[in-house]
């Protein structure tokens, strides 16, 4: 099973440049697939991408208020809706909050996320194999999956250091 490196900021991390990839990457996205990226839209990926944790619909909204007019929840709702649809943002279930996808997979891809314990930040992974093997193994047993979450919960390299 290949899995990819989790993105977790290292203390050399140019965040700025990170951020910037993730915004050309959402452009590209939208281009291809004939969508827009409107304002809110970036202005939610943005406010998700200000770091490597995930926030919260209600968090987000605090941020997009601190620079512009209070958003109503919906709209920011329905921009996170549509950046989950297009693979640019993930939500975490057990923190009921959402992270902006650090990597340049599919959206059918299926993804691991290890968090951090301690610093809070998000990793992700590509479990494809290992997910699959789950939902076979719900199939077997009668039931239809419909998603799948793997969230594993420890402490990130740098908090061990």
């Amino acid at each position: 099973m290949t899995m990819t490196r989790p993105v977790f900021p290292t203390p050399d991390h140019d965040h700025g440049r990170c951020a910037a990839d993730a915004i050309a990457h959402a452009e590209q996205v939208c281009r291809n697939r004939a969508q827009k990226l409107t304002p809110i839209r970036r202005a939610v990926l943005e406010a998700l991408l200000s770091s490597h944790r995930p926030l919260g619909a209600y968090e987000v909204i605090d941020q997009l208020a601190a620079e512009r007019a209070r958003p109503a929840p919906i709209t920011v709702y329905r921009a996170l809706e549509f950046l989950m649809a297009n693979g640019l943002v993930h939500r975490i279930e057990s923190r009921n909050a959402y992270l902006a996808c650090a990597h340049h997979h599919d959206a059918a891809s299926m993804v691991a996320f290890l968090i951090c314990e301690r610093c809070g930040s998000v990793g992700e992974i590509v479990a494809g194999p290992a997910t699959q093997s789950l939902n076979d193994a719900a199939r077997r047993t009668g039931f239809a999956p419909k998603l799948s979450v793997v969230e594993i919960t420890g402490t990130c390299a740098h908090c061990q250091a």
